[in-house]
């Protein structure tokens, strides 16, 4: 647990934009995604490449997570992407619409070839039907993967659902990527929320996401931060129970039933408090 990294607020920024690009260097986000893909124009790809790679490259994001979404396999712009992108050494790169086991392995091969080190990992985005069906496959396909991304928007496109509170008509779907995740022992990373001025909205879904399990939650406004960051981490008093509930247990060994505030105390329950604190403390050092 000490080497857990805290994904609460996962936000995506233009990489063809420098001035956004700047900025992101004070945003109290937990990671970055400097972006080549969606949010940047045809004819601006190229000097989006160079200056993704360049911001990574500065160190200017201190102990912020930074990734780089190359765009996807069978683009035109997709090998020159991946070489750039392995060269600059982000903390991992993130390629859109994965849908198979051997694509994995095939990227995993691809950044090794182009020189990535070992510190960059693949990040894959699932966010198609097949993706869906080759998901337990897909997350335990190379160790250089260590974390899925959902893409909500894509996923509720292919699928013709809508946009719903409560999401309901994708979340078969979430379940399946969060089983997936948890069984090949990566981070799960929920997606976007697209009504950056609907906070009652979006605070909601962190809520859910976090019930269900998520690691942390993709954004697109650094309006969202804030809120990511809170839904996603241990309240005070969860925090206070986790202490608790260990020092109880072992206070109590040998003496056969163990309880804490009248519960029975199992040692699944311990592991969830030493995950509760081992999170709480990756943040403090995180913010600090």
């Amino acid at each position: 647990m000490s080497d857990f990294t805290p994904l609460r607020s996962v936000l995506y920024m233009p990489g063809s934009n420098e001035r956004a690009l700047e900025k992101a260097r004070t945003i109290a986000c937990d990671a970055l995604i400097l972006d080549l893909e969606d949010a940047v124009a045809p004819d601006a790809k190229a000097s989006a490449r160079e200056a993704a790679a360049a911001a990574v490259a500065s160190g200017a994001y201190g102990r912020r997570t930074v990734t780089i979404r190359v765009n996807g396999i069978g683009t035109e712009w997709h090998a020159a992407d991946l070489v750039a992108a392995a060269s600059a050494g982000p903390d991992a790169v993130v390629v859109p619409k994965v849908e198979t086991a051997e694509q994995v392995r095939g990227l995993a091969t691809a950044l090794e070839w182009a020189g990535a080190p070992e510190h960059t990992k693949l990040w894959a985005m699932v966010e198609t039907p097949e993706a869906i069906f080759d998901v337990r496959e897909l997350a335990a396909a190379s160790p250089r993967l260590s974390a899925l991304v959902i893409g909500t928007n894509d996923l509720v496109k292919e699928l013709y659902a809508e946009h719903v509170p409560g999401r309901a008509p994708i979340l078969p779907s979430l379940h399946t990527i969060l089983l997936a995740g948890r069984a090949a022992g990566i981070a799960v990373i929920d997606g976007v929320y697209n009504d950056v001025k609907d906070t009652e909205g979006f605070l909601a879904e962190c809520t859910q996401g976090r019930q269900m399990g998520f690691d942390g939650k993709t954004l697109i406004h650094p309006g969202q931060v804030e809120g990511a960051n809170s839904a996603f981490a241990p309240s005070e008093q969860a925090v206070e129970d986790a202490r608790g509930l260990i020092a109880a247990f072992e206070d109590g060994k040998g003496a056969g039933v163990v309880t804490y505030n009248g519960k029975m105390v199992e040692n699944l329950h311990v592991e969830s408090a030493r995950r509760t604190l081992a999170i709480h403390e990756a943040i403090v050092a995180l913010d600090g």
